[in-house]
């Protein structure tokens, strides 16, 4: 490949994985570069609006996580919301052209599945059957019974764990630095 350079990145339109979506859905096309402020200012401040039921969280690649960060913030914010999650895979082709043209090499199509996630928020109740369907509210549940599991009587990891082996070796604490580094007698 090192005659080639890659000329262009054509991504092939896919369909979106949700049917019978509102015309007027806000879609939140998430990049890689796309700045997590800008993305959620718009988005809650439109959907804090009473006539805006719905919002479309979407990323591939890269854009992956950024997409569930922004969708979690999301349902922070507002709460109550209740959320459908589809994973999928795009296609895409890169485009590469050699790099001398006289050297008699043709141009290269790579074609590529890219994992890809979208996710529909909304303030309405949603198909609870649906697959990936999470309801408001559950992930709190599970946060709260792992913080239960972890109360004090429920311990499960050592306690003082870290990097050292303990206090052995050390000095105990009383003597001050002084007292430690004189000479005895």
């Amino acid at each position: 490949m090192e005659n080639y350079q890659k000329s262009r990145i054509v991504e092939k339109p896919s369909p979106l994985p949700f049917a019978n979506l509102p015309p007027d859905i806000i879609e939140m096309k998430v990049k890689d570069g796309s700045k997590i402020r800008n993305l959620m200012g718009y988005a809650i401040g439109k959907m804090e609006s009473e006539a805006m039921r719905q919002v479309l969280f979407s990323g591939a690649g890269k854009a992956i996580s950024k997409t569930i960060t922004c969708v979690e913030i999301m349902k922070r914010r507002l709460g109550g919301l209740h959320q459908i999650t589809k994973v999928f895979f795009k296609q895409t082709e890169e485009i590469w052209e050699p790099i001398v043209p006289e050297a008699g090499l043709d141009p290269l199509t790579v074609k590529r599945n890219v994992p890809a996630i979208c996710v529909l928020l909304s303030k309405d109740l949603l198909d609870a059957q649906e697959l990936g369907y999470q309801a408001p509210g559950s992930s709190d549940a599970f946060w709260l019974e792992t913080e239960r599991l972890e109360a004090p009587g429920h311990a499960k990891r050592k306690q003082g764990g870290g990097r050292g082996a303990g206090r052995a070796g050390k000095l105990p604490r009383s003597l001050g630095r002084e007292e430690s580094c004189k000479k005895p007698g």
